[in-house]
């Protein structure tokens, strides 16, 4: 379950006219059935960020753990729902594989974790 979305910077910290964005969501997620919640971090920006990001610096990006809104459509309400949505539609026998599930998405601390 979705326990809380946090944004650094909060987008209304953004210019009214940014077109091109960047900032993280961290994701605070945890059994619905009991205490306890986990980080993930996924980076957020406009499509206009990633172009600028490869025209400046000639490399190639990686897309994971990143998601792409329009800054025109940005809406911080439709980003957490769509983040609710994502988390609901995990499903797994242990929290140790919701995680493992949940990193295709934020960057798990304990992502590629071993004993």
């Amino acid at each position: 379950m979705l326990r809380s979305v946090l944004l650094d910077p909060e987008p209304a910290d953004l210019p009214d006219d940014a077109a091109a964005f960047v900032f993280l969501a961290r994701l605070l997620v945890g059994p619905s059935e009991g205490p306890g919640e986990e980080l993930f971090d996924v980076t957020v920006s406009s499509p206009e960020w990633l172009v600028t990001q490869c025209r400046e610096h000639g490399e190639i990006i990686s897309g994971l753990h990143h998601v792409f809104v329009d800054a025109s459509l940005f809406d911080r309400r439709r980003l957490t729902a769509w983040f609710e949505a994502r988390v609901a539609g995990i499903e797994a026998d242990s929290w140790h594989e919701i995680g493992e599930k949940m990193s295709r998405l934020g960057h798990w601390e304990f992502q590629d974790y071993a004993e």
